[in-house]
């Protein structure tokens, strides 16, 4: 049967699929646009479960905040390659579903796929568009924060997208300020608030597998002659390991060295702060990596990021942070 331009335009309009898709789908339902439907979404369920076991790390974040600045939702829609992620109209269709999260406010991920969304539910159209774009979609990451403050931040290329959760203090800068924490986390990649919410048991293995790391390359360091200086092996990974007792033999060993360098005891009070400070950082190398307060601000590298906030005067709070990226 002959299938009209109107009738192929109006099923690309209602579900962005391609012109061939779109009359290939009119011609088998015999331009039914119910049966066009059902064709296409049939078609995606097998696109999409001949690629299911393929990467998807690409793709674009978006972030979303409410007029009044306190609810926000941050969301990654992944594709396979870098060429679709740039195509105009996957940007659009990715822009549309975080539009819909913003409108629906869904708490988890779960949630979010199971919201109605053009016939449908997302993770049905999802499918769908898997089939007309011909690569794996998915929602990669999605969170919804609530506060008295959200700042936003999406990097360069959309690839990473942070939202903080913070409270001002009455501060008018506050927002200038926790916009430049959200750039912080967006590179420096955080994962949690501070070393309490780091395991125990990772902390353990991770230590070790650092202390192995650094003894490795001193010991290429020395055999290859390479005149680098040698790294100090580290007793400790986190803050989480050193308990009073371990912090206050360190106090003592360091008195100790004063002592037998022949420094005066009336001026230990001004070097043992410095010092048992040097050892802190030098035994908190976990505690840089993945906790946001105990990283140096990247805006500010003679301040931790715990520092630049308590600078920012009373009743000024980091709450919260959720980061997403793609790839």
């Amino acid at each position: 049967m002959s299938i009209s331009a109107k009738a192929v335009s109006e099923l690309r309009k209602s579900t962005g699929a391609g012109m061939m898709d779109c009359k290939e789908a009119l011609k088998e339902s015999g331009g039914d646009i119910d049966g066009a439907l059902d064709w296409l979404r049939k078609k995606g369920q097998k696109v999409a479960a001949k690629r299911a076991d393929r990467d998807a790390n690409e793709g674009i974040v978006m972030a979303k905040t409410d007029d009044a600045g306190t609810t926000g939702i941050v969301m990654a829609v992944s594709c396979e390659t870098d060429f679709v992620a740039k195509n105009d109209g996957f940007i659009e269709f990715a822009d549309s579903l975080a539009q819909l999260a913003m409108d629906k406010l869904p708490e988890t991920k779960e949630e979010y796929l199971a919201l109605e969304f053009e016939g449908g539910t997302v993770a049905e159209k999802l499918i769908e568009k898997t089939g007309t774009i011909g690569e794996k979609l998915e929602i990669s990451g999605y969170h919804k924060v609530t506060g008295e403050n959200i700042a936003s931040y999406i990097h360069a290329g959309s690839k990473i997208g942070v939202l903080v959760n913070y409270k001002a203090g009455g501060n008018g800068e506050a927002s200038g300020f926790f916009r430049s924490v959200a750039m912080h986390i967006a590179a420096m990649a955080p994962t949690i608030m501070c070393p309490k919410g780091l395991d125990l048991d990772f902390v353990k293995k991770e230590t070790e597998a650092l202390q192995a790391q650094i003894q490795a390359e001193n010991e290429l360091n020395e055999s290859e002659n390479l005149g680098k200086p040698i790294k100090m092996i580290p007793e400790f990974g986190s803050r989480l390991q050193m308990t009073p007792e371990v912090i206050a033999a360190a106090e003592a060993k360091i008195k100790e060295e004063l002592a037998a360098e022949g420094k005066p005891e009336k001026i230990w009070d001004k070097i043992v702060p410095g010092k048992l400070d040097r050892y802190i950082s030098d035994n908190s190398q976990l505690d840089q990596t993945y906790c946001l307060l105990s990283q140096v601000y990247a805006l500010d590298d003679s301040k931790t990021v715990a520092e630049a906030v308590e600078a920012m005067g009373e009743g000024v709070e980091l709450v919260e942070f959720k980061r997403v990226a793609v790839g």
